[in-house]
């Protein structure tokens, strides 16, 4: 029997080293599901992990990506399977992580008879895909593959290849030697990028005149976390993280001020209100209100992808290079600075903000406070822990009370902060490193959304984890939180239950009716003990907590404007206003009036 097209496809991704794929199956993938099958009865495949949905699929892509920094590989068949995909791919390519994406299609002989299923896919992922084409022919394939897994891998991107039902079957067709033909292989080795000896000492000129100097990272300056820290220490430095970039530094060095933004922290917002000089290593950070005032500082800016440098802040030095190697550069140019008192600002401002997060998170809630939640996970955690989070009010816990430590890996949906990401997240995490504690935080929103569905992905597969514990917290306040107060506050309006009230589902006891752990949480003095359960657990489990909507997951910098429309919004008949001006209402008002104590 001559070798399928499948079946060469299949060798294909092995030589690029895939190892796994997730994915839902349809009879338009049939065949490269066929040869999946085949490879793994001889002993010789790839993991196929079937997922509830494709758009999981994809976020589970993206998560194998950012957590390994190999190519992660999902599968869909055509049509509406296909379309599924998106979110999650845009996931990835907004976050940087290289995904390719396997799509089945209509068969050849019925292109452009609108038979079913048959959608132009490569026109509907143009705009996602650093490269897309749809398999004509056989002997196209071998070159689609080298060409599509190597751009996503040097390009940090997504491809998608369309392989239509008809030549997944057709026999294996070699190029021939002749015209109208490509010869390609496989391999890709990233090489080392590094700017020029004279740009790195205009940065370094720059760098070296600064008196009061902020860094900050994201998720490209991963891999330079000791170049990072030794720039802090010979300049004298602050460092703030962008959320992507969390996980970059660990938060217990003084002069390291947090996250950074809308989620961020005070000491990072005043780091860079009060600056003369910026310094910004792998990082896309959107939010330019949270930078310093065009003018104010002089600007450095170190990134591998040309396209990111010069793009949030007017820079006087852009240099495209990998942070680690141009860091490495960059030191010897650098005069230690003797005079250490913006470093000391820094850290007092460091230490009262980390006093503050605890008065926050231990205040009263009706019942639990949510802040609480992840105050008390981040100390047991274990140093190799892996954790997720999701979009919505949660990402606010996980950005300001989640005190990363060295060896932790975290990551959420940054650039496209979809709802959805973090059990998909997790799952990825847990089959790259199925030896480490994963915990997912989640919104009960994004619970009811998609992510319930995953935990029977997670009673399919825990068993063959080596530590079987994976927990998912979820957050019952059976409100659109985040939204909430995006309307109170940005819009001046009053909550509106009609689209932010959601139903109070048991999550605990629907993981028990699953064979998972469920464990419910309506007090605050219980949290401890209940996560210390979840975390000594012999399965996953589901950490259900009850808390409060009505805590505010405040700006690190509330401004009059905001100020103005949370109290109009309170004007228009807001439930619950009057604990709502016991309490967020004086520390807004505290916030902007510093001077006047309530």
């Amino acid at each position: 029997m001559s070798k399928m097209t499948s079946d060469f496809f299949i060798e294909c991704l092995k030589v690029w080293g895939v190892t796994r794929i997730y994915g839902y199956p349809g009879d338009g993938i049939n065949g490269v599901l066929g040869a999946l099958q085949r490879a793994n009865h001889a002993g010789d495949g790839i993991e196929f992990i079937q997922v509830r949905h494709e758009e999981m699929a994809a976020f589970m892509a993206a998560g194998h990506a950012k957590f390994t920094g190999e190519l992660g590989v999902c599968l869909s068949t055509g049509g509406p399977g296909a379309t599924h995909l998106l979110t999650g791919l845009y996931d990835a390519k907004m976050d940087h992580a290289p995904v390719l994406a396997i799509t089945g299609q209509a068969e050849v002989t019925a292109r452009g008879a609108s038979y079913q299923q048959e959608l132009n896919l490569d026109r509907i992922f143009a705009d996602v895909a650093n490269f897309v084409q749809e398999a004509a022919s056989p002997s196209q394939l071998r070159h689609l593959v080298d060409r599509g897994v190597r751009i996503a891998l040097a390009q940090n991107g997504v491809t998608v290849l369309v392989i239509p039902k008809d030549i997944q079957d057709e026999p294996w067709q070699p190029p021939q030697h002749t015209h109208g033909f490509t010869h390609s292989g496989p391999g890709y080795q990233r090489p080392k990028i590094v700017p020029y000896p004279a740009d790195l000492q205009r940065a370094a000129d720059v760098l070296n005149a600064g008196e009061k100097v902020a860094i900050l990272v994201g998720a490209g300056a991963r891999g330079a976390a000791l170049e990072v820290v030794q720039l802090a220490n010979v300049l004298g430095a602050g460092v703030a993280k962008a959320l992507l970039g969390k996980d970059v530094l660990p938060d217990d060095a003084p002069f390291i001020t947090g996250s950074i933004g809308l989620l961020g922290t005070k000491p990072s917002y005043e780091l860079m209100m009060n600056c003369d000089t910026l310094l910004m290593i792998g990082t896309g950070f959107p939010w330019t209100e949270f930078l310093p005032k065009e003018g104010q500082a002089r600007a450095v800016q170190v990134d591998i992808d040309p396209a990111m440098l010069g793009l949030r802040y007017p820079v006087e030095v852009n240099l495209h290079g990998d942070a680690a190697e141009t860091l490495r550069e960059l030191l010897p140019l650098l005069q230690h600075k003797t005079d250490r008192s913006w470093q000391g600002e820094i850290a007092r401002g460091v230490k009262e903000w980390w006093q503050t997060l605890e008065d926050r998170a231990m205040a009263a809630a009706n019942p639990v406070n949510p802040q609480r939640v992840v105050w008390e996970m981040s100390p047991l955690l274990p140093e190799d822990a892996i954790v997720t989070s999701d979009s919505g009010s949660c990402a606010n816990w996980f950005a300001r009370d989640y005190k990363v430590k060295q060896g932790q890996r975290a990551s959420l949906s940054g650039g496209l902060a979809c709802m959805g990401a973090a059990v998909p997240y997790a799952i990825a995490a847990k089959f790259a490193y199925p030896q480490k504690m994963v915990v997912a935080l989640v919104g009960d929103g994004a619970m009811q959304m998609n992510n319930m569905a995953e935990l029977i992905t997670i009673q399919k597969y825990w068993q063959s984890w080596r530590d079987p514990r994976l927990i998912v917290c979820v957050f019952n306040n059976q409100d659109l939180n985040q939204v909430t107060w995006e309307q109170r506050v940005m819009e001046g309006n009053p909550r509106f239950e009609a689209s932010q009230e959601i139903p109070d589902v048991s999550y605990a006891r629907f993981a028990q009716s699953l064979g998972l752990k469920g464990i419910y949480v309506d007090d605050p003095d219980q949290l401890q003990s209940a996560w210390q359960d979840a975390l000594s657990a012999d399965r996953p489990v589901v950490l259900e907590v009850k808390t409060d909507p009505e805590v505010a997951p405040l700006p690190p910098h509330i401004t009059l404007k905001q100020a103005k429309a949370f109290m109009a919004s309170m004007a228009k008949g807001d439930r619950s206003a009057g604990q709502i001006f016991a309490d967020t209402a004086n520390q807004i008002m505290n916030e902007i009036l510093p001077g006047k104590k309530s």
